[in-house]
């Protein structure tokens, strides 16, 4: 049984439920669709026994949330983290449900993760520990029922691990089972990148509405992993000025732009940027303050908070990772006139190409590159612009002239119209 208290201390759970609550007021939801959409549907606590390389047995903690699957089949990432735990793990599977459902998909929400630090483990040691929790997790997971995808700590040779595994058990080779796998075995033509060029894709929309274009552009990218690395590739190809970016070594500055080619070569090199040459060492706390145009928060959640919202100088933040703003200075900088791109819109693009991913592999006929990042490009810009319109709506006069533009609480209530009319016309609510 679920205990609500375990999630309720979570603060990203406790943010996702608030700004729920704050949508529903606003739409004047159907009451027994919030009820519902409170607590997940399923929450899967395992324990996964690894033989380590030294031949001792170390038990780790698994977790699989499932939140909702009115609109399809769940969908969520697998996180490999220390700070994994039920509470995290449900509210990124509640955002995991507004997600796909504001961007137009036929998937519900889940999230998944284990309490481990994968750098403190062998490579051997982790496909042991993904092959066993894959096993663990077999009952729930399908091409029809759950849809595990990479996440902090994972890649596209997890991915390859869980999808042999599950063949292993089940008998047969089934590539929907995952997304995010290598391009051998099913997976699509630009997914390494989607999330990350999904964010560029919006970052431009978010500055068309502010009257420049991302060549005019300066940004500071906090990450450069899976999304903040591509997100400074795309952006750096149209023209775009990366000033900033930073890993878990530190952050690097040049006013005058990074070289980003070049910076990728010398990670590659060194593993990190930290002590790369052209440029200057900052905080991790400096980047987030730096006067921008764009800031981009691509790593956890939780670095744009009450501390230090007071010093963010951004006229626009796009969330790259997810829950990197709380509740709290998110209205606040919306108040100040900051422009706060959601997580829920900024950083689909991820999503969007597993669902790609997912859609060819059932039909077994696979897109090309081109294809791939023009039907992104296509969702991430009309999402933005639906979500844009409805801001305009009557509905929002009065909240825009005292809190400014809310896109969060803007994009979960279109959110919340899809999934209300869904659920009631499922039955799920009357």
């Amino acid at each position: 049984m679920i205990i609500e208290d375990e999630l309720t201390s979570a603060p990203l759970y406790r943010d996702v439920m608030r700004s729920l609550e704050s949508s529903a007021r606003i739409m004047n939801a159907n009451k027994n669709v919030i009820e519902r959409l409170r607590l997940p549907r399923r929450a899967i606590r395992v324990s996964i026994p690894v033989r380590m390389d030294d031949d001792r047995i170390q038990i780790f903690s698994g977790f699989r949330v499932q939140h909702n699957h009115t609109l399809g089949p769940f969908k969520g990432g697998i996180r490999y983290h220390p700070q994994v735990n039920m509470g995290e793990v449900a509210g990124l599977a509640a955002l995991m449900t507004f997600k796909n459902s504001l961007l137009g998909l036929p998937l519900g929400g889940a999230k998944g993760g284990v309490q481990v630090d994968p750098a403190a483990l062998s490579k051997s040691e982790i496909e042991s520990l993904t092959r066993r929790f894959t096993s663990e997790l077999s009952p729930f997971i399908g091409s029809d029922k759950d849809i595990p995808a990479p996440d902090v700590g994972t890649n596209e040779e997890t991915m390859a691990w869980m999808l042999d595994t599950y063949a292993l058990e089940t008998g047969y080779s089934q590539m929907g089972i995952v997304t995010g796998k290598p391009i051998e075995i099913g997976g699509s033509q630009g997914r390494l990148s989607s999330t990350g060029l999904g964010l560029v894709h919006t970052m431009e929309k978010a500055l068309e509405v502010k009257d420049t274009s991302i060549d005019r552009a300066t940004i500071a990218i906090q990450g450069f992993g899976k999304v903040g690395l591509h997100a400074c590739i795309e952006a750096h190809a149209l023209g775009a000025r990366v000033v900033a970016v930073s890993d878990i070594s530190g952050a690097i500055y040049n006013p005058r732009g990074l070289n980003i080619t070049d910076l990728i070569r010398y990670k590659d090199e060194n593993r990190f940027i930290k002590d790369y040459p052209n440029a200057e060492p900052i905080t991790n706390g400096e980047l987030l303050e730096l006067d921008v145009d764009v800031l981009a928060p691509c790593a956890l959640d939780g670095v744009i908070n009450e501390k230090n919202m007071h010093s963010i100088q951004a006229k626009i933040i796009a969330e790259g990772a997810n829950g990197p703003t709380t509740f709290e200075s998110s209205r606040y900088l919306n108040q100040k006139g900051v422009l706060v791109v959601p997580d829920i819109l900024a950083n689909g693009g991820g999503v969007v190409v597993s669902y790609f991913e997912w859609v060819q592999d059932v039909g077994w006929l696979f897109w090309t590159e081109k294809e791939v990042r023009t039907r992104l490009r296509n969702i991430m810009h009309g999402t933005f612009d639906k979500v844009w319109r409805l801001s305009e709506d009557p509905l929002f006069t009065d909240i825009n002239k005292k809190n400014g533009k809310d896109l969060r609480l803007i994009s979960m209530v279109s959110s919340l119209h899809r999934l209300e009319k869904a659920m009631k016309l499922r039955g799920q609510a009357w």
